[in-house]
């Protein structure tokens, strides 16, 4: 599938040449702040499992807590891989949302796509978008920065379609050579399949957006275009980094980013789970053509 780039405002749309190829990777960096390991990496899961650290509820909401909440609040958001992570405080017409996105490079920042575009909540194109790095309250170690472009894809804008969820912040400081950013993958399901994924970001219900939450399990399923795990989240933490570990000290890898609660997953799958769209082939290109738009110069 050959997917389009639209930009707030929208600008000139480039076309993605999808390449066949089994898997993708675009390098991730640690940054150049402190590097320490903080006392919640030991939270941090990696390679696959026969199964899953708890067994998937019964009886869960339409939220997306599954069960018993099992997150856990991450204090130390001034250390790697925390501190590329970002809450977000989104402005529009009709009110202020909380989201959470993600450094790619330096200058650009993945979410999901109903963070930057809403054509039911936000009637359209949020206004502005504040991003505070690693925000632990009212702690901001890496400062607050306003978006200075939004972009989507032409799928999303167009047809709401879960499976394309994804939005892209650019910035006109460099921010991320401090906090670092993570490696962006396209892989194979049969490499995702099983694989323990990460989740943090800033859900509304615990800190109001402003304090960051983790949980970690197995992949429960994969389809052609989602990712679908038994992961507590809740929202505010849509566009938050679904991320693996190769090996426990393996640099993260993102495959993913949060959209969707249990109310996404299709009833025929008959799994209890909260869902991300995978960074395909497709999508990898386009997420290559907004970090080579806003490369640091």
């Amino acid at each position: 599938m050959d997917l389009k780039s639209v930009s707030k405002p929208v600008g000139a749309q480039f076309e993605s040449a999808a390449a066949q190829t089994p898997s993708k990777v675009l390098p991730g960096h640690a940054g150049t702040a402190p590097v320490e390991e903080s006392r919640a990496a030991r939270l941090l899961v990696s390679g696959k499992s026969d199964t899953p650290i708890k067994p998937a509820g019964t009886g869960a909401t339409l939220e997306s807590v599954i069960a018993a909440d099992d997150r856990t609040r991450i204090l130390e958001t001034e250390m790697s891989p925390w501190r590329m992570i970002c809450a977000l405080r989104i402005k529009s017409s009709v009110g202020e949302f909380v989201g959470t996105g993600w450094f790619v490079s330096p200058r650009t920042i993945l979410t999901a796509g109903h963070c930057v575009h809403d054509s039911q909540q936000m009637n359209g194109w949020a206004d502005s978008i504040e991003i505070s790095p690693g925000r632990d309250h009212e702690e901001l170690p890496f400062g607050t920065v306003t978006s200075a472009n939004l972009s989507t894809l032409s799928i999303w804008v167009e047809e709401r379609d879960p499976d394309f969820d994804i939005g892209c912040i650019q910035l006109d400081q460099a921010v991320g050579e401090q906090t670092g950013w993570f490696s962006v993958a396209a892989l194979p399901a049969e490499k995702l399949e099983s694989h323990q994924v990460n989740i943090s970001g800033y859900p509304a219900d615990r800190g109001r957006g402003e304090q960051q939450w983790f949980h970690a399990n197995r992949v429960l399923s994969v389809s052609a275009r989602r990712v679908f795990y038994d992961i507590d989240t809740f929202g505010g933490q849509s566009g938050s980094p679904v991320w693996i570990h190769e090996q426990v000290d393996s640099p993260p890898v993102a495959v993913g980013i949060h959209a969707y609660g249990i109310g996404g997953t299709p009833s025929t799958m008959g799994i209890t789970a909260n869902s991300a769209p995978r960074i395909l082939p497709e999508t990898f290109d386009i997420i290559q053509q907004w970090i080579d738009e806003n490369a640091v110069s």
